[in-house]
């Protein structure tokens, strides 16, 4: 069983693993040595019965950490509680951003109906209420396995309040959702970190709205910023806002990892990637489409008001099939 040089640091990076780690070390160099004892005429019968017995034990220490990576993986990445949704407005100006808004409702009401805790983490307002960009934090049970495959562009179809000529106006806003790790792979420079700090403004009390409570993180490598406003005192804006980028910086190496793999990619429905459109919002037909899997549905002022879960569950379903292929 062969194993790359890539695969065994991180098998020795792992706490859980560090010992195969050091015992697939030791079983390659003893198989080097014995392959030089192979080539001697006399020895070579020996020779040859030691190798196929290193062979065995490193495949087993191989096939033992690869499935304490892929649990742990699973574990940690596929059904994490935490997840950071944010939302931007894209083309289409203010209908857009009333559209943005409209879309973290749905997605509020809905994270209601599962139990979920949900709580604003930063968001830029135009003047008439929408949003240019928001952010958001939610906690539950399955929620990263629910929501996803909602990171994408969401297009909406209808005619928005302010025109006149009844006519049929195309809007975008994109949606990216990002599993907040408690544990990353990801390390810091702190040299590579610029902070600034603000007042958080709106509702909050007075500490709030007098104190530079707000903080802005900015990852010079990358040109990656996080603002967060959700707490009362600077510090635990800071965490949260590095916790936040961390999980950023995560999910761009996953993505990377991911992207060199095409058969995973084959499995997957959609990319994942903040560009793709993945569902139109047609009001005047009273339709939602997934275009990713090609399906329908009616009754897109309740989908609207969080009854979104029947949407969710047939792309679910759609992804197990997939797998199973």
């Amino acid at each position: 069983m062969e194993i790359s040089d890539e695969e065994l640091k991180k098998i020795n990076e792992n706490y859980s693993t560090q010992y195969f780690g050091s015992e697939i070390i030791r079983l390659q160099r003893q198989l080097e040595e014995t392959k030089l004892l192979a080539e001697d005429k006399e020895l070579a019968e020996m020779a040859q019965k030691e190798i196929n017995n290193i062979n065995i034990q490193l495949d087993a220490f191989i096939k033992q950490s690869r499935d304490i990576l892929k649990k742990e993986k699973e574990t940690n990445y596929d059904s994490p509680r935490e997840v950071i949704m944010e939302i931007r407005a894209g083309a289409g100006g203010d209908e857009a951003s009333l559209f943005a808004r409209e879309v973290s409702e749905m997605y509020e009401r809905y994270a209601d109906s599962k139990s979920w805790s949900w709580k604003p983490i930063d968001a830029s307002l135009n003047e008439i209420g929408g949003y240019k960009e928001a952010s958001f934090e939610i906690k539950g049970d399955d929620v990263y396995k629910n929501l996803k495959f909602e990171t994408g562009v969401h297009r909406v179809q209808r005619v928005p309040a302010t025109e006149k000529m009844g006519r049929i106006h195309t809007s975008t806003i994109s949606v990216a959702v990002m599993p907040l790790f408690k544990h990353t792979t990801i390390e810091l420079n702190p040299a590579d970190l610029e902070f600034e700090t603000s007042r958080s403004g709106g509702a909050g009390g007075q500490n709030v709205n007098k104190v530079e409570t707000a903080v802005r993180v900015i990852h010079k490598p990358t040109g990656l910023d996080v603002r967060s406003t959700a707490h009362r005192t600077q510090l635990k804006n800071k965490e949260a806002a590095v916790s936040i980028l961390k999980s950023k910086l995560q999910a761009i190496k996953d993505e990377e990892e991911r992207s060199e793999h095409d058969e995973e990619r084959r499995k997957q429905i959609g990319t994942g990637d903040r560009s793709e459109k993945i569902r139109t919002y047609n009001f005047p037909q009273d339709r939602i489409t997934d275009h990713r899997i090609k399906e329908s549905w009616s009754n897109i002022d309740g989908i609207m008001s969080g009854d979104l879960q029947k949407v969710i569950d047939k792309i679910i379903d759609r992804q197990s099939e997939l797998e199973l292929e």
